[in-house]
């Protein structure tokens, strides 16, 4: 029997796939047939993506609620397309896009032409939005930078007694490594609040 499987995809483990989940069960798509990776769409190596595509069989269909859920990357999302609905011979609905709906096998040649279009158009989109998403955060850490924000942990601040462990290692009284355990920090930190 064709089985009705669901695709939801959210970038972090901080995002809320609920939209998309609760879309995908109104298509019908029971619980247990609802795959989710909590991971980038940078490419298809997603764990519940793999499993779900051991699962897909000829006859059966995927849905999605919108194409930049199933990736990010223009050619994968062609060619991952290609796999399914070519090799694999299942159907694949996009909630948000009608057009995107090959479960219509009466579809004239002007219809795959045009599902064809839009899917190379969305394609590109996805991949364009990830691109701009790297843009403005490289741009965002770089105006940050530039206000004088720090990234990374705080600076350790010396402890009290630094100042008298630092004369007596200056005097060559003490070692670095010494000054260092006196102060209960590794030489490295030692050396960097000297430097400072």
């Amino acid at each position: 029997m064709n089985q009705l499987y669901g695709y939801a995809r959210v970038s972090t483990r901080e995002q809320n796939e609920t939209r998309q989940i609760v879309a995908i069960r109104a298509f019908g798509v029971t619980d247990s047939n609802i795959f989710l990776d909590k991971q980038s769409g940078k490419d298809f190596h997603r764990p519940a993506y793999r499993k779900l595509m051991k699962k897909l069989k000829p006859g059966d269909t995927l849905i999605i609620k919108s194409i930049d859920r199933l990736g990010r990357d223009y050619d994968e999302i062609l060619e991952q397309w290609r796999f399914i609905t070519k090799e694999r011979k299942a159907a694949i609905a996009v909630i948000d896009i009608p057009l995107l709906d090959t479960r219509q096998k009466e579809r004239d040649l002007t219809g795959t032409f045009i599902a064809d279009l839009v899917l190379q158009i969305l394609s590109y989109v996805a991949q364009q939005e990830r691109e701009f998403i790297h843009q403005r955060q490289a741009e965002g850490i770089a105006a940050a930078r530039a206000r004088g924000v720090k990234f990374g942990r705080p600076a350790k601040k010396p402890p009290e007694g630094f100042d008298d462990v630092k004369k007596a290692w200056e005097c060559k009284e003490i070692s670095a490594r010494e000054a260092a355990r006196q102060l209960f920090v590794d030489r490295m930190t030692f050396l960097n609040w000297v430097k400072k």
